[in-house]
């Protein structure tokens, strides 16, 4: 159990995850308060990576629910075990039959029937998927529920009375509440607005891109391998990276991986071939590749920043500046159509001359 915010920090640390102070009251007062935590933010910046690290640093199982376009209950809550019940009604074909031989007519049947039909639709029949696993659980656990925003709504409404009161409704059984809450995380990779009921009941959490000097603590944590000079080129360029257009900017999992291709191929410097046969693993779509290759020169001058981190902070230097704006080409028509426009306006469209007066003439 966290029992500080000071040790909040302390224990994911240890569990290598580096959180900031407000990150990490929002994980103090989840636990202390029992509400779920909503963690939206890009994707790999380490939302689903805080949720392992808080049940790493509470010795709490993690469930895990994956929500994909069409989740429904019998995904996320419980499925009956159709096979297992009707193998138990073959072994038991002889005890039925004997039970029913006494009853003279299917009425009487039906209504001795309906007296155990439970029997079949009972917890030994039931198959429990993550969010009833984690609210039977019988010790505390963490549920992460990924990516909810791929999720349709109604799934979002499903979810309510989870995350109000811990508790959940079978049809067959009624409702089950957890005699031990569960530690929620749902995250969101921003694809879509979520409902404000949904996020009435949780603790809202952004986490976006880290600032220079977190993500050299990031990398020096995950990578130690890699030397401080390095480290220091390679965040300035992705840092510069983000600033540009794209439609996928580059991560922290990616920065991470682009980290350790560069230990494995023995790089102690950066430049710009060595950028450019290594593009692929931060950047991932054509577009934004023709993006960053236009801009390359304006990526590679902050090596020379990144390389002074040895000797200073990551606030003692400057932030890098904006990309510059490539120069447009000017679209001679659409002047000519906006001047005329404007000439309109002020003579009157009646004293204007048609554009294809002269090639009529």
């Amino acid at each position: 159990m966290f029992q500080s915010i000071d040790q909040t920090i302390d224990q994911l640390a240890m569990h290598r995850y580096i959180c900031d102070r407000k990150l990490a009251t929002v994980a103090y007062l989840a636990e202390k308060l029992r509400k779920p935590i909503l963690i939206e933010g890009p994707a790999g910046v380490g939302k689903t990576e805080l949720a392992k690290a808080i049940a790493e640093a509470t010795q709490r199982p993690l469930i895990r629910l994956q929500c994909y376009g069409g989740l429904d209950e019998t995904r996320a809550l419980y499925e009956w075990e159709y096979g297992k019940q009707l193998l138990y009604t073959q072994i038991l074909r002889d005890k039925i039959g004997h039970f029913f031989a006494d009853v003279g007519d299917l009425r009487a049947a039906v209504d001795r029937l309906r007296q155990h039909e439970d029997i079949f639709f009972s917890e030994h029949f039931i198959v429990r998927r993550p969010i009833l696993q984690a609210i039977t659980s019988p010790e505390p656990a963490v549920l992460l529920i990924d990516e909810i925003d791929r999720a349709e709504e109604q799934f979002e409404a499903f979810l309510l009375e989870v995350l109000s009161d811990y508790q959940v409704t079978v049809p067959e059984i009624g409702t089950v509440k957890a005699t031990t809450p569960p530690y929620v995380v749902v995250t969101s990779n921003n694809t879509r607005d979520l409902s404000d009921a949904l996020k009435r009941r949780c603790l809202h959490l952004f986490i976006g891109y880290p600032d220079e000097e977190r993500e050299l603590a990031i990398i020096r944590l995950k990578v130690p391998d890699i030397s401080a000079t390095l480290a220091a080129q390679a965040v300035n360029v992705i840092q510069r990276m983000r600033s540009l257009d794209l439609r996928k900017a580059p991560s922290i999992s990616e920065t991470l991986d682009w980290m350790q291709a560069l230990v494995l191929l023995n790089v102690t410097s950066l430049d710009r071939v060595l950028v450019e046969e290594t593009l692929q693993l931060l950047v991932k779509y054509e577009r934004d590749i023709g993006q960053v290759s236009e801009r390359m020169a304006w990526l590679l001058e902050g090596l020379k920043e990144g390389a002074a981190e040895t000797s200073g902070t990551a606030a003692d230097r400057p932030l890098p500046v904006r990309p510059p704006t490539p120069q447009s080409v000017p679209n001679l028509d659409e002047m000519e159509a906006r001047k005329r426009e404007h000439a309109a306006r002020y003579y009157g469209r009646d004293r204007i001359r048609p554009a294809n007066a002269d090639e009529e003439r």
